[in-house]
């Protein structure tokens, strides 16, 4: 991996360029920035050596014809803003979204590793990370103990050997989220001993606990949580912080909470502000046309924390709860030269963006886009098999309901299955997931997806196995095949065409498109689904969580319908 730390010949160097024998690479001249240790504005001046901070304080450097001087009279300078729990590859891939976020002022990321680890084998996966870690831009990682669904091979893909190694690696924060905690709080010794491991080399665990008790808080610290980001009301984030939990508030596409919950804290005055963190969770691509981590710090504003706190909550509070901050979210010697500049304390969207000692932004004008990386190590969804009419077998006694975008229950099926097309006149559609590979299928109905489609295909899942949902069995296999031409993507087929595409050429799951032509592809996408019907809150959560058994009440999996509150199976996956 990339050793985060400065080679000594760059030390040495440094060193001269405080003592005045060598002139730095960038010099911040009369700046007024934020201390997150004096909690106070200072001024300054902010002299930078490559991707390092060599020096922040009164003192003048040398300056010579290699140094770039800026003026930051009448600016506000404040730490890069750190996303602490990023799920990187919601449609977007990790290079894309830092791409964008970075715009508005969002420089650090802590992210899932849930794709690379399903998809790749450690080395490759690692090689990933390298990459990623060479961009102007800091990515950090967490790593699973559990898939956050029923896997035919779980206990193969999650053992002592790979989650160690992702757990051995410097970039590797934190362990979790703590998806599967049922089966810990049961007596789960593996899952207890990477949390172990974990805290043995001084890592955080994050937990994923909606509305858990007062017990099962206290019975998951002693178990060795850190931290959750799931308080959906004011007393969930005051109980948190009564047994010493990490509280992380949440603004998502399915869940924004995050105004209410600090206005809740605001008028209980609560001053807790400096052990509050802030997460746009994995939020789908059209929801950060606001912003990333810049969104939540104008929430915070709006919602009445004083202007330091809010800004902190974005920074400083987050490197110093993950022990990171002699790197991150603080102006000061030796950190990384992550720095946004602001024109006014009121608007946090930065007008000009250093990264790593690089600008991306100057001036309000995007200067430089981060690299791209090599692809090339994920595989591509090869489907080297055909459908048959057998697949489209609909016989179920019950199918799942939707209750919400990310919610689903059984319900009895009240359709004749074995028509080729199901009426529109009802919302019974027929849902197939199906084996990437070929192997096994799936099949029910679900109830509530859009009463109006008639074929869709997605390769975007939790698992990236093939979810088929449609009334029309011919446009089902439509779509299919369209998803297999493209290598993955999810499409939409009505009278035997196609009528939208969201290609996803990275493994089948995430897009190769800057986030801004993203966006309108997602934006097009949800459009069409609502035209036919769709009428929840974010029809890309649903694909992701229709697997889910974090959530209740009966998902599809790879083992076939199981039953999330009582840990069964209640019909087994067909072998094709």
């Amino acid at each position: 991996m990339v050793n985060p730390l400065w080679k000594n010949t760059e030390i040495r160097n440094q060193l001269k360029i405080v003592t005045k024998e060598v002139a730095p690479d960038l010099v911040l001249t009369n700046a007024t920035y934020l201390h997150g240790i004096f909690k106070k504005w200072v001024t300054g001046n902010i002299w930078i050596s490559n991707d390092r901070i060599v020096y922040a304080g009164k003192e003048m450097p040398k300056i010579d014809a290699s140094t770039e001087v800026a003026d930051m009279t009448d600016k506000f300078i404040v730490p890069g803003y750190i996303e602490p729990h990023v799920h990187p590859s919601q449609l977007y891939n990790p290079q894309s979204f830092a791409d964008y976020a970075a715009q508005g002022g969002t420089t650090m990321f802590l992210s899932d590793n849930l794709t690379f680890f399903l998809a790749l084998d450690n080395e490759k996966a690692f090689s990933l990370l390298d990459q990623l870690a060479e961009l102007p831009f800091s990515f950090y990682w967490w790593t699973r103990f559990d898939s956050q669904t029923e896997l035919n091979d779980e206990d193969k893909l999650f053992t002592s050997t790979s989650v160690g190694e992702w757990l051995d690696r410097q970039d590797v924060l934190l362990g979790g989220e703590l998806t599967g905690w049922p089966k810990l709080m049961a007596g789960d010794d593996q899952m207890l001993y990477w949390i172990q491991k974990a805290k043995m080399g001084l890592k955080k665990i994050e937990g994923h606990f909606p509305g858990a008790s007062e017990k099962t808080l206290a019975r998951m610290r002693l178990l060795g949580a850190d931290g959750d980001h799931e308080a959906m009301t004011v007393d969930e984030v005051e109980m948190r912080l009564l047994h010493g939990y990490g509280v992380t508030l949440r603004h998502s596409s399915i869940r924004p909470d995050l105004p209410d919950l600090l206005k809740g804290i605001v008028e209980r005055d609560l001053n807790v502000f400096d052990k509050l963190m802030m997460t746009t969770d994995g939020s789908t691509p059209a929801f950060h046309l606001d912003g990333v981590m810049d969104l939540c710090i104008k929430i915070a504003l709006e919602a009445g924390v004083p202007p330091i706190d809010a800004y902190m909550m974005a920074s400083y509070n987050v490197a110093r709860y993950y022990n990171v901050t002699s790197l991150h979210g603080l102006i000061a010697t030796g950190r990384y030269a992550n720095l946004n500049i602001l024109d006014t304390l009121e608007n946090p969207v930065p007008s000009g963006v250093i990264s790593k000692g690089v600008w991306l932004k100057r001036d309000g004008e995007k200067v430089q886009s981060l690299p791209n990386i090599d692809w090339s190590i994920l595989p591509d969804l090869d489907i080297d098999y055909e459908l048959t009419d057998d697949d489209f077998q609909f016989s179920m006694p019950f199918g799942i309901e939707m209750v919400n975008d990310v919610i689903t229950k059984p319900y009895s099926v009240s359709v004749d299955s074995h028509d080729s097309d199901l009426s529109k006149l009802h919302d019974e559609s027929f849902l197939m997931l199906i084996d990437k590979k070929g192997k096994w299928r799936v099949n029910t109905l679900i109830k509530g997806f859009a009463p109006g489609l008639d074929g869709f295909a997605s390769s975007y899942t939790n698992t990236g196995d093939i979810i088929l949902i449609g009334k029309s069995r011919k446009d089902m296999w439509i779509a299919f095949n369209e998803l297999k031409r493209l290598k993955g993507g999810i499409i939409l087929a009505e009278n035997g065409e196609i009528v939208q595409t969201l290609p996803l050429p990275y493994g089948g799951v995430m897009s190769d498109l800057p986030m801004e032509q993203l966006i309108e592809q997602e934006k097009a996408l949800k459009k069409a689904l609502k035209e036919r019907g769709y009428k929840h809150g974010d029809a890309v959560y649903t694909l992701l969580f229709l697997q889910a058994t974090h959530l209740p009440y009966v998902r599809v999996t790879q083992k076939g319908i199981y039953d999330v509150m009582n840990k069964k199976i209640l019909f087994p996956a067909f072998m094709r």
